[in-house]
This record gives structure tokens, C-alpha cells and sequence, in this order.
């Protein structure tokens, strides 16, 4: 899947690094709804092209995915923060 860094010098790879930590970094630091919500800028950071056509669950399914990530956050960073803003 990526054979496209076989050919890549290490001034191209270590800029590629930086570029990906960035955005991992970009989506640690967010918070509130932002952790939530569709993230295309950084699935455009992948050599392949993004199918505008994704898949979502239904509702139902969809908030109840919403609610064990959100249990997951009070397991393993019980004393996290509280943002109450609206998104």
C-alpha cells in the first residue's frame, strides 16, 4: 500500500513526517465537538484519493457509537476537563 516512499529521498520523508505529526497533533489538541466530527483534511494527508462516498450508520447505531467513545473518555481520562459549549 505504500510503495510510493520506496522511491522517496529522506528530505521528502522527514517533510512528510512533520506534515502527518502536525495534523496528529492538530486533532490531539482538539476538544469539545471538534474530536467528533468528520475529518477529510486529514484523510486528505493519505497518497490515495478519498471516496466522497462514505458510509454512516443510522442514526440510532451512529449515537450510540457516539456514546461509547464518549464512555471510553470517562474510563480512561476520568478527570478530563469539561467544555459545555453548544457546537
Amino acid at each position: 500500500m505504500d510503495i510510493d516512499l520506496d522511491d522517496k529521498d529522506r528530505e521528502w520523508l522527514v517533510a512528510e513526517i512533520i506534515k502527518l505529526r502536525g495534523a496528529i497533533r492538530e486533532h490531539r489538541d482538539a476538544s469539545g465537538h471538534e474530536l467528533c466530527w468528520h475529518h477529510p483534511k486529514m484523510w486528505a494527508l493519505l497518497p490515495e484519493d478519498v471516496d466522497g462516498n462514505i458510509a454512516v450508520p443510522p442514526w440510532p447505531q451512529f449515537m450510540r457509537g457516539c456514546i461509547k467513545y464518549r464512555q471510553s473518555l470517562d474510563e480512561q481520562l476520568p478527570n478530563a476537563a469539561v467544555d459545555d459549549r453548544e457546537a
